[in-house]
């Protein structure tokens, strides 16, 4: 039985949350936005999957807020940065090194800069199971020093 759980465990983990195709972001990391819920402009620093659409993460005006992509307009305009660019993308398959047992293998389904260094979300537990423990949020921030990236 432990072998069936673990092979249903190991395939949630790496299927992806958008089924077959991944759905397009708006705006770029870095990119220039304006909020039309808050009249402002602020620039995307993270995006991640949340009810199967995009939530983009914006610092617009010192504060972090998350939106749409209904609540914002790309500019095309992308802040050259100090930063390096982000090592994993969106779907990339990795292992974490933190869990001492279970399955390792997730998928990256967010991305957010988090004091100046690029986190990555991947999800920790099912839609399921995090419903039955009403906890709201099944996904984590993994720094990138805690993945390693699984060449297929």
């Amino acid at each position: 039985m432990n072998c069936v759980i673990s092979a249903l465990e190991r395939n949630w983990y790496i299927s992806p949350p958008w089924k077959q195709q991944m759905p397009l972001l708006e705006v770029h990391l870095s990119e220039k936005v304006y909020v039309t819920t808050h009249h402002a402009f602020g620039y995307c620093c993270g995006v991640h999957l949340q009810n199967n659409e995009w939530v983009y993460v914006v610092n617009c005006e010192c504060s972090i807020i998350h939106v749409t992509k209904h609540q914002i307009v790309g500019t095309g305009r992308v802040q050259s940065t100090y930063l390096k660019k982000p090592t994993f993308v969106l779907g990339d398959r990795v292992m974490l090194r933190c869990l001492p047992h279970g399955t390792k293998q997730r998928l990256i389904v967010g991305i957010q800069l988090v004091n100046n260094s690029w986190c990555y979300a991947v999800e920790m537990m099912s839609p399921t199971l995090s419903q039955t423990l009403n906890t709201p949020n099944r996904f984590a921030l993994v720094k990138e020093q805690d993945l390693i990236r699984v060449l297929l």
